[in-house]
């Protein structure tokens, strides 16, 4: 997870240097004149305005969510519920969006949300709202939320702020 500073810083750069060089149709052009093409109206998301459901047997982003931060010396961290705490080290289900970390169709490594990226740059919750994930397998990117099953560690000091990390874990089918 060092290397998530550094793709960011990478991503941006390479975006704005492309950005700064443009040459073609779109160089010179302005780019606040409405073009019915690009500005056809999307449909909306069926889950930019409301959490995922809840499902029998799969982990709720609401008992995660089940942490405070404390003040420790000179630093906060997180303090878990028992019923969170309980989880660390256990196989557990939980249903999610991919944000990719990494370029390519398939991920090994990346953050699962509880809620749908809405900005390239921006993180779509709090630590309570995201587990980093390590597949077994890489997993094809989606838009649509995965359901994944496997082993959860409770993150008491993680260096990137994380509160949670999800191992081995395997997309599973069917609900």
């Amino acid at each position: 997870m060092k290397f998530l500073p550094v793709f960011l810083a990478l991503l941006i750069g390479v975006c704005a240097a492309a950005w700064a060089q443009q040459k073609g149709p779109a160089a010179g052009k302005d780019l606040y004149a409405k073009d019915p093409l690009v500005d056809k109206q999307a449909p909306p998301s069926s889950y930019a305005d409301k959490p995922l459901p809840e499902m029998k047997g799969v982990l709720s982003w609401k008992t995660l969510g089940d942490v405070k931060p404390v003040r420790q010396k000179d630093k906060f961290v997180p303090e878990f519920a028992k019923a969170v705490s309980a989880l660390d080290k256990k196989e557990v289900k939980i249903q999610g969006f991919m944000m990719p970390l990494d370029m390519g169709e398939k991920q090994a490594s990346f953050i699962l949300s509880a809620l749908p990226p809405s900005c390239s740059f921006c993180l779509p919750g709090g630590p309570e709202q995201m587990v980093e994930v390590q597949a077994k397998t890489p997993v094809k990117y989606g838009f649509e939320p995965i359901l994944l099953t496997g082993k959860l560690a409770v993150l008491r000091d993680d260096p990137m702020g994380l509160y949670y990390r999800l191992t081995d874990a395997v997309v599973t089918v069917g609900r």
